[in-house]
Order: C-alpha cells, then sequence, then structure tokens
C-alpha cells in the first residue's frame, strides 16, 4: 500500500441536472386513473383522494398523485365541530398551502393577476406522491387533459400546463417558485381563448409549483360553462356550500380520468404527462501515478522472511505492480472512499497512470 497526498487541483466539482418521467415503472404519461373506496371512506377521505395507476388491490398499484380541495371559509367540508362553523377539513388544507407557499396567513391567492372567488378563495390541489419524484418537478413537463362530466354531446375539454416556455423568471411567492397554469400544452398557451391562455374573468387556472411538486387549480376557473367553440372552463360545478360534504375531489378526479360523460369527446383518453428534475453534484478526484511512483509492492510474498531479501530479482532492476483498488482517506488515516478499477492497471517505471474517482451526492 502507497499513499500520496492530492493537491487542490485535483478536485473538480460538477452539477448535473438529471430529468425522469414521475410515474411508476417509467411511463412517459399517465392514462389510465383508478381511486380507492377504502381510502376514501376512510379517516383520510374527508381531506385527499389518492389515485394509482392501476386497480387498488392489485399488486402493483402505487399511488400517483392525490387530489384535494382548499376552501378558505371551509365550505365543500363538513364542520369538526358544529358549535364552531366555518371550520373544516377544507380550511385545514386551504391554510396548509397558505402557509406553505405564500407564507402571510393573511393573504390570499391571486391566479395570474386576478383575485377570485373573493367570497371562497378556493381552489384544488394536486400533490405528486414523494415516491413518484427525485427532487422537483421539471417546468415545462406538464401536459393535463382534463373533460366536463356533463352529460351532453358538447363536452368541454382543457389541456393544461405551465407557462414557464412564456416567461423569463418564475413569480415568487415567500421563497416558493410559482408558474401560471394555462390552456395550452409544452408551455405554449391556447390562443384561442386568449393570448395568455387564462380563463376570462377567472385569472389564470392555478398554479404550477415545482418544488413542492404541486399544483393548485383555479376552482373559478374551472368552474366556467365548457361548452361551445373556445372552451374556458369545464362546468365542474364545485360544491362551496358550507358544511357539506362536497365530494370535490372526486369531482376533480373525474374530470381527470374522464369516468363521467358522455358523447364524442368523452371517447378521447385523458392524458398526464409530467416530468420530474434532480441536480446532482460530483465530486472528480483526479489520482495521479507518475511514472517514477506505485511500481514496488508491499506484498509480503515477494520478501524472504528469514533474510528481508527481495525473492524475485527481477522486481529489484524492473519492477511491475497491478494497482487494482483506489482509497481516499482523510488527514486522520481514516479511510473514506473505496474506488475499485474495472480491470488492474500495468504500471511499471515506463508507465503512468490517471485514475479519475467520482463521487455523487
Amino acid at each position: 500500500m502507497a499513499f500520496k497526498q492530492l493537491d487542490p487541483e485535483d478536485f473538480v466539482v460538477s452539477s448535473d441536472s438529471v430529468t425522469s418521467t414521475v410515474w411508476s415503472n417509467n411511463a412517459p404519461s399517465l392514462s389510465t386513473f383508478h381511486t380507492s373506496s377504502t381510502q376514501r371512506e376512510g379517516s383520510s377521505g374527508p381531506y385527499y383522494l389518492s389515485v394509482y395507476q392501476t386497480a387498488s388491490s392489485d399488486d402493483t398499484a402505487a399511488v400517483q398523485f392525490q387530489i384535494a380541495y382548499a376552501n378558505r371559509n371551509g365550505g365543500g367540508g363538513v364542520n369538526f365541530d358544529q358549535t364552531v362553523p366555518f371550520v373544516s377539513p377544507t380550511t385545514t388544507i386551504y391554510g396548509q398551502y397558505r402557509t406553505l407557499i405564500l407564507e402571510d396567513e393573511n393573504s390570499s391567492f391571486v391566479w395570474g393577476d386576478t383575485l377570485t372567488g373573493s367570497a371562497d378563495n378556493d381552489f384544488y390541489v394536486i400533490s405528486i406522491e414523494r415516491a413518484r419524484y427525485k427532487q422537483s418537478l421539471l417546468p415545462g413537463t406538464m401536459n393535463l387533459t382534463i373533460t366536463s362530466s356533463v352529460s351532453t354531446t358538447n363536452l368541454g375539454q382543457l389541456q393544461l400546463t405551465d407557462n414557464s416556455g412564456m416567461v423569463t423568471l418564475p413569480d415568487y411567492y415567500g421563497t416558493q417558485r410559482v408558474y401560471q397554469v394555462i390552456s395550452g400544452s409544452n408551455g405554449v398557451a391556447n390562443t384561442t381563448i386568449n393570448d395568455n391562455g387564462y380563463s376570462d374573468n377567472s385569472g389564470s387556472y392555478g398554479w404550477f409549483c415545482p418544488d413542492i411538486s404541486t399544483i393548485l387549480l383555479n376552482a373559478s376557473a374551472l368552474d366556467v360553462n365548457g361548452q361551445g367553440g373556445n372552451v374556458t372552463g369545464i362546468n365542474l360545478a364545485t360544491d362551496s356550500a358550507a358544511d357539506t360534504y362536497g365530494n370535490n375531489p372526486t369531482r376533480l378526479y373525474n374530470a381527470i380520468s374522464a369516468s363521467v360523460g358522455t358523447g364524442a369527446a368523452n371517447n378521447r383518453v385523458n392524458i398526464f404527462e409530467l416530468n420530474s428534475q434532480e441536480t446532482i453534484s460530483s465530486d472528480y478526484v483526479f489520482i495521479r501515478a507518475r511514472n517514477n511512483e506505485f511500481n514496488y509492492t508491499e506484498n509480503p510474498s515477494f520478501i524472504s522472511g528469514s533474510t528481508g531479501e527481495v525473492i524475485y530479482s527481477y522486481f529489484i532492476n524492473n519492477p511491475q505492480t497491478f494497482p487494482t483498488t483506489v482509497g481516499l482517506y482523510n488527514d486522520n488515516s481514516d479511510l473514506l472512499a473505496v474506488a475499485k478499477l474495472s480491470r488492474p492497471i500495468q504500471k511499471d517505471f515506463t508507465k503512468e497512470a490517471l485514475v479519475r474517482v467520482k463521487l455523487d451526492f
């Protein structure tokens, strides 16, 4: 074993962005959606609805995302205590995301530049399951199709994306990056609605929050009657009445899965595309073995145990070694990392070796 002190120039730090889909089995898009009656009717049912990529009873079923409904005044949810009005699961969810994103308990959500639904200021939440993504969501990759559940042959259908492709910088609320959710695809607005892809009189369709892997959807924009040539809503019919179990997460689930409704539009397959991204920092350590270094072995089988002489004389004048492993030590001689070479390297006085060790973290 031989040691060599590394110099500062032997270390290089690099960062790379790695992207991948968020769905199970690396599926590029999600086109089948399932829920669990057990979860919906259980203790978590009033708060959110879990969505799976296959039947929840299947062995391969895994939660892909959750749907929740938030209302500042408690509408669309049953009060925790009948003696304390306007305090329900929907107010809890509203307060949770107000604290998480706005970081101000006195603020309200503004969609684009519009404060809509001032009486309720409500919205839907699509929260991507933590196991599905690495570090954050990748802006510009969201394509979500939602379809009206109204029984008619002229169903409203929206394709939603974020506006990252239209702006230089995102909006910031507190420390959170926020992109506006617009009508369009792949970050391009649907200009048949208007120039910025917003819903008339309702502002944007919500917020795309990549750093917390959450999508907020503006209930007022989705509730607009979606029938007609230029669809600006899907007539979602959000129930914002006080002290009622509005079952609003199921309403949005039906719109995402296209599981309710009749007519030609309902034959379309709804698609949910979304990618995640991760920044991987790597330390590159360059181990240099010059021609006069690491040429002698310390293997005791080469030394006579009785005389201490080299057994094989040709190793005196023409030594050769075959390094197979590089160990990285700190100044206290503690072994921190081990790098194995793919094959031994032949080393003698006529050869130099350069080994690059990559440490990802």
